[in-house]
């Protein structure tokens, strides 16, 4: 006999011999309690949209000073 054919039907047998069904195991459940979902509003998919146009370059060691932490702080 072949062992995948052992591997594959002794967990069939064994399962067909269980002494309660799912449904006696598992506990009734109120399926309004158990699961509440928010209701969905219609949102465009452009509402956050805000147009921009393109800007000639700045000077980067400006900008640089700008974001830099005050007093040359190396953190």
């Amino acid at each position: 006999m072949k062992p995948s054919i052992l591997l594959v039907g002794l967990p069939l047998v064994a399962g067909g011999c269980a002494s309660t069904l799912p449904p006696d195991v598992i506990a009734p459940v109120d399926i309004g309690q158990a699961y509440s979902v928010r209701p969905l509003r219609y949102r465009s998919p452009v509402s956050g949209f805000v147009a921009r146009q393109p800007v000639d370059p700045k000077p980067w060691g400006q900008q640089n000073e700008e974001q830099s932490p005050q007093k040359g702080d190396a953190s």
